[in-house]
């Protein structure tokens, strides 16, 4: 079973407290055993869809595979600032900048690396930055949750190219759910990342809030208004309801 030490339990996650470095470390070492393991990067649409309140089919999927995971690292400064009302630390330690720190402290250098999801654009702007790894890529298609074949493709993937590092960059909760899937295959080694859109920060498609505004805690602000036909329903109206769900386990 996977463990935390020195975890911190908040809504219903424990999460693993450590630093960009400590993880770093600690993925070196999962990277290199024979079978597979996975980190999660819970934020505040995770933390809700875990909620018990509003629980479904995917929900209970997402919580089995959150369950597997070898650790679980805070991806939110929203969820740090809540932890904290409560006398609470919780480190964070975000997909994005886990991501970027991985790649360009060369921690990938020497070791191969697996990339499922993306475009096919996106390997070359990689080796661009990157030159000195070994990357390969599967390309899943839309709707990987509802597709049996396309989960089995992406295990059989990562099983043949047994790489040390997977990155899932299908979005949540579908790289979630995939990775467990992975974890429970025997073929598979190595350590998955659940990065969401990390790579596209990486790469500069993206661009990822001021420093000021990140410790401000205003980061979902910055992307609101970068992309607010996608994003304003996440940031306005499904996300304000952690403050609620904060507020209820407070009273518990």
């Amino acid at each position: 079973m996977p463990t935390d030490a020195g975890g911190v339990r908040f809504l219903g996650i424990e999460f693993t407290g450590s630093s960009y470095e400590q993880v770093a470390r600690e993925l070196v070492e999962l990277a290199g055993r024979n079978r597979f393991s996975y980190v999660v990067t819970p934020n505040v649409d995770h933390v809700l869809l875990l909620n018990p309140r509003q629980r479904s089919a995917t929900t209970g999927r997402l919580q089995a595979a959150y369950d597997e995971a070898a650790m679980r690292l805070c991806d939110s400064r929203i969820l740090q600032l809540l932890a904290r009302f409560r006398g609470i630390g919780l480190d964070v330690v975000t997909g994005s900048d886990l991501t970027a720190y991985l790649f360009r402290n060369r921690w990938f250098a020497g070791r191969k690396v697996a990339l499922v999801g993306g475009d096919e654009a996106m390997i070359a702007e990689l080796g661009a930055r990157f030159a000195d790894l070994e990357i390969v890529q599967h390309l899943p298609p839309m709707g990987v949750l509802r597709n049996e074949g396309a989960i089995d493709a992406i295990v059989d993937f990562v099983a043949r190219e047994r790489a040390d590092f997977t990155l899932f960059a299908i979005g949540a909760p579908q790289s979630e759910i995939v990775a467990a899937k992975c974890k429970a295959d025997r073929r598979c080694r190595g350590v998955g990342l659940c990065i969401g859109a990390s790579i596209e920060f990486l790469v500069d498609r993206k661009r990822r809030a001021p420093i000021w505004m990140q410790r401000l805690h205003l980061e979902w602000a910055f992307r609101l208004l970068s992309e607010p036909r996608r994003l304003w329903r996440r940031y306005l109206v499904t996300g304000p309801r952690i403050f609620a769900l904060a507020w209820r386990e407070r009273r518990h």
